[in-house]
């Protein structure tokens, strides 16, 4: 009997042991699927974007693309940790219409802003207000160039137009406020504060940050003038084109380094200098000239510690000047703007990588960078002496091309290179869809999702549209549409001229043969033409809305 019960009492804490066992087994596969749920809800979390955009930065002056002039080794990061984008490019190379585009994703000829001096058409949807209604948090600090109060942006600190280099001025909910400082500092250090302290850490976020250098007047900080001024950069081979074999619209712009480029303005010579020097062309106001040279502009801005680090380097730039000017023929002067303006560009562009390299560093440490986009771009192109020029407008590569690095952790591999047809105005769809948002319908753009993911057999587009308003006007570059394809580039000057340019990609990369009138390109030229009209319907543009373009322009410039 007693072995009996022993039996029975082994049996019931046997059995006790397998109910455990299973107990923990079950447990132990409800965390494991917990864990995995877990994993799953975080891989599908919704990406944060950080979209940065400086102001008229070349694809040149970034080493990512090319180190002849200088090393931005903190945007190549982007590039080494993600894609970089070989053919990107503008629909309209000019700030304010180039942000118009970003945000609505539509031509210019559709959101209204043709041009720096045209409306833009706010009951246009923006991309950030539909983050904004999907649950994003979003802010907007740096430069906007148009409007006050951007739509559907939670936060923001944005430039007052153009912005000032040396203690710019800021629009803010609150009212107009002026920082101390270097901008683009500034801009960052407010970019890091919103996103360590300002920010809800319960939301997605979409932050717009937004430099305004390296555009003109190229006020570098004064540690990198310091740093700069004494460089020498390389040449490019067209510094000293002569545009035969192109057509009126290059033999008549005016953003000529020799011929249009401001001494006070542009090289950081000071009006006394000028004043005290025969054969230089002081400066001459104009009817709608509000009081002050570009140089005093800037300058005056500075408070005394400002001023007394960057006298002694401006001293020492004119009276380098004052010296040598006078001796200079017409090559040298060249030559010698060319050097100014690239050590002043170039400082400014360091600035932008050093502050780049400061939130990219914050994105790391603070764990952030696993689950962020980080997209890299100008808002178009620039000339850095190609041509002879400075500026942009033209759709010519350095203008019409634009740098476009975006950096994606899991989703992108690292240091991938595509040379697909990519714009601007694709930026708003690739953003949406990869924040899973619905694009609306009439946005013109392809999303770039498949480029990322490395699925180019996905991506049909063989062509890009391109459509430039801003004439008559500052710089005086013709009016001009044309279609772009990795081989070829067809344009079309259609006010006060009727010219067509063709460019061969491939076999003139600097664009300096006009091939139109070439028969041997007489198939290139009317397959060509016949794809531009229809792209010219498919985008909804047309000989009619150019003409209405015109109109206002003219109404708009008679009234001044």
């Amino acid at each position: 009997m007693k072995i009996f019960r022993n039996k029975m009492y082994e049996n019931k804490l046997s059995i006790k042991l397998i109910i455990i066992f299973l107990g923990l087994i079950f447990c132990s596969c409800k965390n494991k699927n917990s864990e995995q749920n877990n994993d799953n809800s975080h891989s599908e979390k919704k990406p944060n974007i950080l979209f940065i955009m400086s102001d008229d930065h070349a694809y040149q002056a970034i080493s990512a693309y090319s180190d002849k002039l200088t090393t931005t080794p903190n945007i190549d990061r982007i590039a080494n940790e993600g894609i970089r984008f070989t053919n990107a490019c503008v629909t309209n190379s000019i700030c304010a219409p180039s942000r118009a585009t970003i945000l609505t994703g539509k031509h210019t000829h559709i959101n209204g802003k043709i041009d720096n001096r045209m409306a833009f058409d706010r009951s246009q949807i923006t991309f950030p207000q539909l983050f904004q209604k999907a649950g994003y948090e979003t802010a907007m600090y740096g430069k906007l160039h148009f409007g006050n109060n951007p739509k559907g942006i939670d936060d923001f600190m944005i430039l007052l137009g153009q912005g000032d280099y040396i203690n710019p001025n800021f629009i803010t909910k609150k009212g107009d406020t002026t920082i101390t400082g270097y901008v683009t500092d500034i801009i960052t250090d407010l970019t890091i504060n919103w996103l360590d302290k300002k920010r809800n850490k319960e939301k997605p976020f979409l932050m717009m940050y937004l430099h305004k250098a390296p555009h003109r007047a190229w006020w570098p900080s004064p540690e990198k003038l310091k740093k700069f001024a004494s460089k020498t950069f390389p040449e490019p081979e067209s510094l000293f084109d002569d545009y035969s074999n192109r057509g009126t619209a290059a033999k008549t712009a005016e953003m000529n380094l020799l011929n249009h480029m401001k001494y006070g303005h542009d090289s950081k010579i000071r009006p006394e200098t000028i004043a005290a020097m025969e054969n230089v062309t002081p400066f001459v106001p104009t009817k709608d000239y509000k009081g002050i040279d570009g140089f005093t502009k800037a300058y005056s801005r500075a408070n005394s510690e400002q001023k007394a680090k960057y006298d002694p380097i401006l001293d020492s730039i004119n009276a380098s000047f004052k010296e040598n000017w006078p001796k200079f023929n017409n090559k040298q002067k060249m030559q010698w703007k060319y050097q100014r303006y690239m050590q002043d560009y170039l400082a400014c562009v360091s600035s932008v990588d050093d502050n780049v390299g400061r939130v990219l560093d914050y994105l790391d440490n603070s764990g952030l960078a696993e689950n962020t986009i980080v997209v890299y771009t100008s808002d178009q192109g620039f000339y850095l002496g190609e041509h002879g020029w400075f500026d942009k407008r033209f759709v010519y590569d350095e203008s019409f091309k634009t740098p476009l690095l975006i950096r994606w952790p899991n989703k992108i591999t690292p240091n991938t290179t595509n040379d697909e047809m990519v714009q601007n105005l694709d930026f708003a769809q690739t953003l949406l869809e990869a924040a899973q948002i619905e694009a609306p319908d009439d946005m013109q753009g392809e999303s770039l999702i498949p480029l990322l993911k490395g699925n180019v057999k996905e991506w049909k587009r063989d062509a890009v549209y391109y459509h430039y308003y801003e004439y008559p006007a500052v710089h005086m570059v013709k009016r001009h549409y044309a279609i772009v394809t990795k081989e070829y580039k067809l344009v079309h000057f259609y006010y006060d001229v009727d010219e067509w340019e063709l460019y061969d990609r491939k076999n003139d990369s600097q664009e300096m043969n006009n091939v139109y009138n070439n028969p041997n390109y007489a198939d290139v030229i009317t397959k060509l033409k016949k794809e531009l009209s229809a792209m010219r319907v498919k985008y909804k543009d047309s000989p009619e809305l150019d003409q209405k373009y015109i109109d206002m322009t003219n109404d708009l410039l008679n009234k001044k």
